[in-house]
């Protein structure tokens, strides 16, 4: 869990180091959006289909896997 924890920081940590670098050579998140020929508005609709997608597929999968993930842990043998 501290490993989990610990990665998370990096990242955050990596994220704002280099949100100030690119802040101070006065870089915004849509200029570089336009750069590659996206605009705000064309990620955020991208996302949101992402998102209808995936929600509906992970419900249903986890409807198999979680039921088969209890019935190994419960009949795991112990530990010690």
């Amino acid at each position: 869990m501290i490993r989990l924890f610990s990665t998370i920081f990096k990242i955050a940590l990596g994220s704002l180091i280099t949100g100030v670098i690119l802040t101070k050579l006065n870089l915004s998140a849509e200029q570089i959006l336009l750069e590659v020929g996206m605009t705000p508005d064309k990620v955020m609709a991208i996302l949101e289909r992402w998102v209808t997608w995936a929600i509906p597929n992970l419900v249903l999968g986890s409807m198999v896997i979680v039921p088969v993930w209890l019935v190994v842990y419960l009949f795991r043998p112990p530990r010690g």
